[in-house]
C-alpha cells in the first residue's frame, strides 16, 4: 500500500520523463493492478497449499526484485512489463498475509487483527503520497520504485524470525485452466477500455476485446461451477450476506481506494504543482485514512456490520460529490480539500471492515482462498475504476477542449484535438505553443478542461459508492 501510493505521485513526473501518452500513464497503474487482481486468486490457493510463510516470502522476493527493475527502466514499455511483474510478487505476499492472520487469530482476536490490519494500512496510505512528492522532488521517480529495495529485504528478514508456517492439508489441486480465464478476461476488458481512449470506443478492436473480455470470464464461471477443484466456491455469492459485503467491497475500491491514485494527478495537473506540493496537499484525503479506521471497533460494538458498511459508502460518495461541487463552484483547493476529507474518512473507515466483513464468512481452514478472494474483489475494484474513470476523465476532457478551441477561434482537426485532451488528461501541467497557439493559452485551455473532466470523474465515482451502499444495505443481513 505504501508503493502504490508513493507512484501515485510520480505518475506525471512519470508521464513527462518518458513523453508518455494518457493511456500510458493509465498502463502504469494498470499494469500492476491486473497482474494484482489476477494472481490474488491463485495465490490464496498456493499459500494453502505451499504454506502461507514460504509464500509470503516468494512474493516479496518478487516484489522486491521487480521494484529494482521499475527503477531502471528506460521506456514506459520496459516500466510497465516490470510493474506487471511487481503486481504478482504483491498478490502472492498480500494473500499469504491475509491468510496467514486468518489462521493465526479466530473470534474476537481475528476482529482486532484485523483492525489494526486496517490502521496500518491506513497509515501507509497516509505516508505514501507524502513520502512520494518528497522522494520525486529530490531523487526522482525512479526512487518511488527503487525505496522498495531495502524495504523487502527487511521485511523479509523480519518474517523468517517472527512467524510461524501454517496451509490447507486438504487443499485441492491448482485449477489452472480457472487461473487462464480468469485473468485472460479480466486482462482484455481492461485491455479494450484503456486503449478505447487512443483509438475510439466503437472501434473493432475495442469492441473485439470486450466481446473476448465478457467470453472468458463467462466460460470461467462455467467451468468454476462444474470443475471439480475450483478456484473459488461460488456458492458463497448465494449467501446474501457475503454478497453484500463483496458490493461493498468493490464500490470502497472503486469510488474511494482508487483516489488515491487519481487525485495527485489532478492536483499537479489542474494547479501546475510539483509531486512535492500534491504530495502535501493529500493529507487531507489521506489523514483521515490513519484516525477513521479506529472508529471502526467502538462502532462495531454498537451498530450491525450492515449499517458500518452503508455509512462508509455513503461517506464517500456524498465527499466524491461534494469535491466535484466545490471543484466546479470555487475551483480553489481549499474547496475541493474539504469533500477529499470526507472522501477520505469514509474510505478510512472501510479499510478494515470489508476485509474483516468478507473474510468472516470462510472458515479458517480456507484462509487463504478467502484472503486471494477479498483482495481480488478490492483490486477488481480498483482497476475497474482506473480503466472507467480514466474513460470519463479523456472523454468529457476532449470535449471541453473541442469547445474551448472553438470559442478562441481556433480551428484544429480532430487528431490535434484527441492528442491536446490525452495530453491534458495525463495531468503533465504545462503545454508547449503549437498551431498559432500560446504555451500560456494552451496551459490554461489544458488545465480548466482537464478540471472540467475531473468533475465528471468525482461524480460517477459518487454515484458508484451510494449505489453499492444501497445494494450493500438490501443484501447484508443484521448481526
Amino acid at each position: 500500500m505504501l508503493d502504490s501510493n508513493i507512484v501515485a505521485v510520480s505518475l506525471p513526473a512519470i508521464a513527462r520523463d518518458m513523453h508518455a501518452a494518457f493511456s500510458d500513464v493509465e498502463w502504469v497503474v494498470s499494469a500492476y493492478v491486473l497482474s494484482f487482481a489476477a494472481m490474488l486468486l491463485p495465490a490464496g490457493s498456493l499459500a494453502d497449499r505451499f504454506g502461507r510463510r514460504r509464500i509470503l516470502f516468494v512474493g516479496l522476493t518478487i516484489f522486491t526484485i521487480a521494484s529494482l527493475l521499475c527503477g531502471l527502466a528506460q521506456s514506459s514499455v520496459m516500466l510497465n512489463w516490470a510493474r506487471a511483474f511487481q503486481g504478482i510478487g504483491a498478490a502472492l505476499q498480500l494473500s499469504a498475509a491475509l491468510g496467514l492472520l486468518g489462521h493465526t487469530f479466530a473470534g474476537t482476536e481475528r476482529s482486532r487483527a484485523f483492525a489494526f490490519w486496517g490502521v496500518v494500512v491506513g497509515a501507509a496510505v497516509a505516508i505514501g503520497p507524502l513520502l512520494g512528492g518528497i522522494v520525486t522532488s529530490t531523487l526522482g521517480w525512479q526512487w518511488a520504485f527503487l525505496v522498495n529495495v531495502p524495504i523487502g529485504m527487511g521485511l523479509i528478514a523480519l518474517g523468517s524470525t517472527s512467524l510461524d508456517e501454517s496451509r490447507d492439508v486438504n487443499v485441492q489441486r491448482l485449477d489452472l485452466l480457472g487461473i487462464a480465464l480468469f485473468s485472460g478476461g479480466l486482462f482484455c476488458l481492461v485491455w479494450a477500455a484503456i486503449e478505447a481512449n487512443t483509438i475510439g470506443w466503437s472501434s473493432t478492436p475495442t469492441l473485439v476485446r470486450f466481446v473476448m473480455g465478457l467470453s472468458l470470464l463467462a466460460l470461467f464461471v462455467f467451468v468454476e461451477r462444474v470443475g471439480h477443484s475450483p478456484m473459488i466456491d461460488l456458492e458463497l455469492f448465494r449467501r446474501s450476506t457475503y454478497l453484500g459485503s463483496t458490493f461493498a467491497m468493490f464500490g470502497y475500491a472503486f469510488a474511494g481506494q482508487v483516489m488515491m491514485t487519481l487525485l495527485p494527478i489532478y492536483l499537479q495537473g489542474a494547479y501546475g504543482w510539483t509531486a512535492l506540493m500534491a504530495g502535501l496537499a493529500m493529507m487531507p484525503f489521506a489523514i483521515p485514512l490513519v484516525f477513521t479506521p479506529r472508529l471502526a471497533r467502538p462502532l462495531a460494538r454498537r451498530l450491525p456490520a450492515r449499517v458500518i458498511l452503508t455509512l462508509g459508502l455513503a461517506v464517500i460518495g456524498c465527499g466524491d460529490i461534494l469535491t466535484a461541487i466545490n471543484l466546479a463552484c470555487y475551483g480553489s483547493y481549499f474547496a475541493v480539500a474539504l469533500g477529499m476529507m470526507v472522501s477520505g474518512a469514509g474510505t478510512g473507515l472501510l479499510n478494515g471492515e470489508t476485509t474483516k466483513a468478507m473474510m468472516s464468512a470462510v472458515p479458517p481452514e480456507r484462509a487463504g482462498m478467502a484472503g486471494g478472494l477479498t483482495g481480488t474483489t478490492r483490486f477488481v475494484g480498483i482497476v475497474a475504476g482506473i480503466a472507467v474513470l480514466g474513460a470519463v476523465l479523456a472523454i468529457t476532457t476532449e470535449r471541453r477542449v473541442a469547445a474551448g478551441l472553438v470559442s478562441i477561434g481556433a480551428h484544429w482537426s480532430q487528431a490535434n484535438v484527441h492528442a491536446l485532451a490525452l495530453r491534458s488528461a495525463a495531468g503533465t501541467g504545462s503545454v508547449a505553443s503549437v498551431h498559432g497557439l500560446t504555451a500560456t493559452a494552451l496551459t490554461a485551455l489544458s488545465q480548466a478542461s482537464f478540471s472540467a473532466g475531473f468533475v465528471w470523474l468525482l461524480l460517477v465515482a459518487g454515484g458508484v459508492a451510494l449505489t453499492s451502499a444501497g445494494l450493500t444495505y438490501v443484501y447484508v443481513r443484521s448481526d
